[in-house]
């Protein structure tokens, strides 16, 4: 495993929550090559005394090098933890989902918000409809089969399409493939509540057609 090493009095904003970790903010990252060299890859973060500060994926072609998943000690980076944030996240917004309007965008998963540094995720339509998902950090590309996975069986929802930023990735290192996950991708053009009307929409891209 990485272990990254704070400089002197850089570990402050960490403990108070910050889930960034800038790369002038890093003394030095130790670790095997192949490892330093893969974004996402979960890293130590340490003070400078060497006592421990969180957990976080390390990505050296970021400019925010690394992303904290938690400040627990006694909680490993797996399957398991990822699956538990994709459900707590989910819990926290069902409810007011399921009375909200088919027709618009519901944003059910938010990125830091909910421990899930760079992932966003949107649901569009009922029983049959789309979830919309952004993979916008290497820690989270990582774990994009977990993700899916507790994504399909907690929401019921088969289609999971994945929607990409092209910009961000690059920033990220990370290839820009948008497609479909999970069943179908959504059409090209679906009618989308904004506020108080309907616009076409490209929900794949974001793109809004000219009324």
């Amino acid at each position: 495993m990485l272990i990254i090493t704070i400089k002197q009095g850089k570990e402050k904003p960490l403990l108070a929550g910050d889930p960034w970790i800038y790369l002038s903010a890093i003394e030095r990252v130790d670790g095997k090559p192949q490892e330093l060299k893969k974004p996402g890859a979960t890293a130590v973060v340490q003070s400078s005394s060497r006592q421990f500060i969180a957990r976080a994926a390390y990505n050296a072609r970021s400019q925010i090098a690394a992303r904290v998943w938690t400040l627990r000690e006694d909680e490993p980076i797996d399957h398991a933890l990822i699956k538990r944030r994709v459900q707590a996240a989910l819990q926290r917004r069902m409810g007011p989902w399921r009375t909200a309007d088919p027709q618009a965008l519901f944003q059910l998963v938010d990125g830091e918000k909910d421990g899930l540094p760079g992932l966003l995720v949107h649901r569009y339509g009922g029983a049959d409809g789309f979830l919309v998902c952004q993979f916008n950090a290497a820690g989270v590309e990582l774990w994009k089969v977990a993700v899916v996975q507790a994504l399909l069986k907690e929401t019921g929802c088969p289609n999971v399409y994945e929607r990409c930023d092209q910009l961000l990735r690059e920033g990220e290192g990370l290839a820009f493939f948008p497609r479909a996950l999970a069943g179908d991708e959504p059409p090209q053009k679906l009618m989308v509540r904004e506020g108080k009307r309907l616009a076409p929409m490209d929900i794949r891209t974001g793109f809004t057609y000219p009324r």
